[in-house]
């Protein structure tokens, strides 16, 4: 079993903290994982992503060129990753910044208004985590338990109680809302 992840959206929007708790998840969970994070100069507001590969065996590459899920958080990152997801995969759109629908009608997609949950939260920074519950949910291979432990470790636990139970309760939301595959 060999699965890949692309986080993508704006700069600032958490995509490659997302990658990274689910590739410590993934590592946690005893898999072989890579994180190959991608940029542009710009500290926000300009494109990131990530790519996390999660597999029972080693891997050979840390690129997943056809991934199996795809998380777009706006726009333009729907716009350059939804041709590459491989057949039967899915897509987690963000629809509370990406209106349109999908093209392709071969893939799964599961579209959650994170940011608009985040902010009945009370706290728009967890739109993140939100999208991370339904990629949990969509790749079916991790406990949510294991990935809100590796949250609590990527997000420093010592003093930040509150933020962690929020953030453990914006993945149960995510999780909650996407339906299993």
């Amino acid at each position: 079993m060999e699965q890949a992840v692309v986080c993508a959206g704006f700069g600032g929007q958490g995509v490659l903290l997302a990658g990274k708790i689910l590739a410590r998840a993934g590592m946690d969970a005893g898999l072989d994982v890579t994180w190959l994070p991608s940029y542009g100069p710009e500290m926000r507001g300009g494109t990131a992503n990530c790519t996390v590969v999660l597999s029972d065996e080693p891997i050979g590459s840390p690129i997943g060129e056809n991934p199996d899920v795809l998380l777009a958080m706006n726009g333009p990152s729907l716009d350059r990753f939804e041709s590459r997801v491989a057949e039967g995969g899915a897509i987690v759109v963000n629809r509370s910044l990406i209106a349109r629908d999908l093209t392709r009608k071969d893939v799964c997609g599961i579209f959650i208004a994170a940011n608009d949950v985040a902010r009945e939260l009370g706290e728009p920074r967890v739109a993140n985590m939100i999208a991370l519950g339904a990629v949990v949910r969509a790749l079916g291979i991790l406990p949510l338990e294991t990935v809100k432990k590796a949250m609590t470790v990527e997000l420093g636990a010592k003093g930040r109680e509150r933020l962690i139970a929020l953030n453990q309760e914006a993945l149960e939301r995510g999780y909650a809302a996407a339906p299993p595959r």
